[in-house]
């Protein structure tokens, strides 16, 4: 059995091409943050995974989901494998997404605060807690 399900977030807005031919299919790529459990002292925090949905899936994509918003989704693992421009075998995994489900009520997931935003602390305010 090949079924995956992870939580996580967008890491940019859904991609979405048509195919070309009689019947035209949507097809929506990105990819998805997800957070690890137990993390490594200086290892990464997060794992990515590059993701891919057809369909209506795909357009429903394209119509409700950006960048930063948090998604259940349900697919499998696919592998891809191809020769690079030096004759080399590569491969990648990645997961074909067949449900989606939103984990934030609309509005929740808050964009991410720009440095503008904070104005420099200085160490002579006295602040009521130290770092």
């Amino acid at each position: 059995m090949n079924k995956v399900t992870i939580i996580g977030r967008l890491t940019k807005d859904p991609e979405i091409r048509y195919t070309t031919g009689e019947k035209s299919t949507a097809v929506a790529k990105w990819s998805i943050a997800v957070d690890r459990r137990f993390k490594k002292e200086g290892g990464q925090e997060a794992d990515f995974f590059d993701c891919t949905a057809f369909g209506k899936t795909a357009e429903h994509l394209e119509k409700y989901w950006h960048k930063g918003m948090k998604m259940a989704l349900v697919g499998r693992l696919e592998q891809s494998v191809w020769k690079d421009k030096d004759g080399k075998n590569r491969s990648s995994v990645g997961i074909t997404v067949e449900e989606v489900e939103f984990c934030e009520k609309k509005g929740e997931s808050a964009p991410e605060p720009k440095a503008q935003d904070f104005a420099p602390v200085q160490e002579d305010e006295g602040l009521p807690f130290v770092f």
